[in-house]
């Protein structure tokens, strides 16, 4: 299976990735060429102002700003990683809480920015938050400490434990040169902390996205789609049971109660169902 076979299979598979892309490219659409060929500027009221209270008068674009991107390899870098790490997430965790991560981590980032900008208003003065870097981030960070030691090759090359991979990926987007998009790396941070929080609470058997969204208290980790055992390349039903058991083994002690064997076989079966 080709690679963009592959992204096209999982995106029919997972609607709520498939949506949250679409929302992000639909505003950069809407941004590029329906304000171009209207001849206005809809950046301001998606983009979140801060700098001061200016935000009060816009108040959606807290919500807003985390899916839109003016620069097409921008929307596409950011919309590329969230790709990756949605796979490992939906590996270990499923697919439910993804949207709960993504929006939260979002508006932790942008709260953190608008903070500051009320606290120094001169530092950020006219500047607009935008990109969704800090919810993608926010979702990222959970695994780094849930499953920090899952293995994933980085360009289907170089294997490596995911938390390094994380780090990695923080250290280029956030770390270096902060001097430049100073404000939206901020933003990275903030959604950064609330994934490690969220990571760290599950680990410690607290889901916090059950006070929020409408989540049960309890969230079985189970795989729900059947696939017969004589399809090619998917997940037969003995092998689904094993995935579950897998799962929920996690659920209660964390990727890390596995044993080396039964990491290898759920590496495995993820691969084999993606």
């Amino acid at each position: 299976m080709s690679f963009f076979e592959n992204i096209k299979n999982t995106l029919s598979r997972h609607g709520i990735l498939t949506k949250l892309i679409a929302i992000n490219v639909a505003v950069f659409l809407t941004i590029n060429l329906v304000g171009n060929l209207s001849h206005l500027n809809l950046l301001p009221f998606f983009g979140l102002p801060i700098g001061g209270s200016a935000f009060v008068t816009k108040f959606w674009t807290f919500f807003t700003y985390m899916f839109t991107h003016m620069n097409l390899g921008h929307l596409f870098w950011n919309m590329l990683l969230f790709y990756f790490m949605a796979q490992v997430f939906f590996t270990i965790l499923g697919e439910k809480k993804l949207l709960y991560l993504y929006v939260m981590s979002g508006l932790c980032g942008g709260a953190l920015v608008l903070m500051l900008g009320l606290l120094w208003p001169a530092s950020f003065a006219d500047s607009i938050l935008i990109g969704a870097s800090a919810a993608v981030l926010g979702v990222g960070a959970v695994m780094a400490v849930y499953a920090p030691n899952y293995r994933v090759f980085l360009f289907g090359i170089l294997e490596m434990p995911y938390k390094y991979f994380y780090l990695l990926t923080f250290a280029l987007s956030t770390i270096i040169d902060l001097s430049v998009n100073t404000g939206g790396k901020i933003s990275h941070m903030g959604g950064a902390a609330f994934g490690l929080i969220y990571g760290l609470s599950l680990k410690r058997g607290t889901d916090l996205s059950r006070f929020s969204f409408g989540f049960k208290k309890k969230s079985h980790l189970k795989i729900v789609s059947y696939r017969s055992e004589e399809e090619p390349g998917v997940v037969s039903g003995n092998e689904e049971q094993r995935m579950n058991r897998l799962l929920d083994k996690i659920s209660k002690g964390g990727y890390d109660s596995l044993t080396k064997k039964e990491k290898d076989e759920l590496y495995k079966l993820s691969q084999k169902k993606n």
